[in-house]
């Protein structure tokens, strides 16, 4: 499959500001199983493979609490690469009495959410085999159930726990937004995306290349959100790959055409959807 690799434009990583860096690193490297890339003093850059970069965590000297019911990251969302991976994850949560948000089975994937200590959403999960996924009217079928937690828990090789997994990708994010009209021309006439999803009339997801999301989209935080605090916890920006340098020029060029503001921060681009939340535009 190449949702997450060339020819499909995806998610590679996300960046959080959080209240306390020394705390959020022992959660993501004791609790998540993430490993340290690269360590500076207000900053880290968190790993799966020791090469890739997932997670970005700083603490900015000005940083307030999470603001609520605002736009910005409902959850980034952690992919294993099977579901034996997830019942790993799940023993593991059970040893460390981590407080779990709750575990759904979505037709296409099962998943396993929580938060960080400043509130930060987070998913781990595993994709159902894409050829079982059900498309009805151009849309992928899915649904929140209960998960399955004994049929996972049978699938645990009995090895012990040694982290996530170096196949761990950044599968997809989630984002409160402040409405649906001018952010679906964003996403989609804009970066490229098509809808794959219309849920519940307070949610949209979309992706490239036929997956079930790479972006979830909702106003369950109230249509007119107000966008955080620029020094408020949360997420500070997430990357979206092109798979050539063309693409990216066309996307670039199609945002411009809708107003979307382009900047250059140290050599990076960047840009802003209609609700505030900032995107990296990497090839």
């Amino acid at each position: 499959m190449t949702f997450h690799q060339a020819p499909s434009t995806f998610v590679s990583q996300v960046q959080l500001k959080v209240q306390d860096l020394e705390r959020s690193l022992e959660f993501y490297q004791n609790i998540i199983g993430l490993k340290v890339l690269e360590q500076q003093e207000r900053r880290v850059e968190l790993t799966a493979d020791g090469k890739t970069t997932l997670l970005t965590i700083e603490q900015p000297k000005d940083i307030s609490p999470k603001q609520q019911r605002t736009t910005g990251l409902y959850h980034y969302a952690l992919l294993l690469a099977s579901r034996a991976d997830l019942a790993k994850v799940i023993l593991h949560m059970i040893k460390t009495q981590y407080p779990i948000q709750g575990g759904s089975d979505h037709l296409v994937s099962e998943a396993l959410y929580l938060a960080d200590p400043d509130g930060n959403g987070i998913e781990i999960y595993h994709d159902r085999p894409a050829s079982t996924w059900k498309w009805e009217g151009g849309e992928v079928v899915m649904t929140t159930e209960p998960m399955d937690v004994e049929g996972i828990l049978k699938e645990d090789d009995g090895q012990p726990w040694n982290g996530l997994p170096a196949g761990t990708i950044m599968g997809h994010i989630h984002l409160h937004v402040a409405e649906f009209k001018k952010t679906e021309q964003f996403y989609c006439e804009g970066l490229g995306f098509e809808i794959v999803c219309r849920y519940g009339g307070q949610a949209l997801f979309i992706s490239t290349g036929g997956y079930h999301h790479h972006i979830g989209l909702n106003t369950w935080n109230g249509v007119g959100a107000p966008t955080p605090a620029e020094n408020s916890v949360g997420m500070s920006s997430y990357r979206v790959v092109f798979p050539n340098e063309t693409a990216r020029n066309e996307a670039v060029t199609r945002l411009s055409t809708l107003g979307a503001v382009l900047t250059e921060e140290q050599g990076a681009l960047f840009t802003k959807d209609p609700s505030g939340n900032s995107i990296e535009l990497r090839v």
